[in-house]
């Protein structure tokens, strides 16, 4: 598995989601569904590091749960996460507009964040 600038780029910036989360998590109100969308964001930037460090190169998508079935080419352990990419996707461009009201709820930011914490942790573990 080669280390790439590229792939250091995607995962500095998925660092920089987490920041953002941990940082709202914090805050005294709090933007859940903007919290929602960087747990997408974050599992996002992890599955596309993992894919170029295995000298692939990742699609221009959302969609979590295809870029995982491309992931689980180079590691089959990694298919175990589907239902959460599964779940992440729609955070990526609904949880952004106020239309989809049911996006901004604690319990739904949580479950994005604890969905995202999975798949991240899995490509940390086999990338860094």
């Amino acid at each position: 598995m080669s280390k790439t600038p590229e792939a250091n780029d995607w995962i500095r910036s998925a660092e920089n989601d987490w920041l953002v989360i941990r940082n709202e998590l914090r805050a005294e109100e709090k933007p859940w569904s903007m919290i929602a969308f960087h747990a997408e964001q974050a599992a996002e930037k992890y599955l596309k590091a993992f894919l170029i460090r295995n000298g692939e190169r990742p699609l221009r998508t959302h969609d979590l749960e295809g870029l995982l079935k491309i992931c689980a080419r180079f590691d089959d352990s990694l298919a175990v996460f589907a239902e959460d990419c599964d779940a992440l996707t729609e955070f990526a461009i609904d949880a952004r507009y106020e239309d989809f009201i049911e996006y901004n709820s604690e319990p739904v930011a949580r479950r994005a964040v604890a969905a995202s914490e999975r798949v991240c942790s899995a490509i940390r573990e086999r990338i860094l």
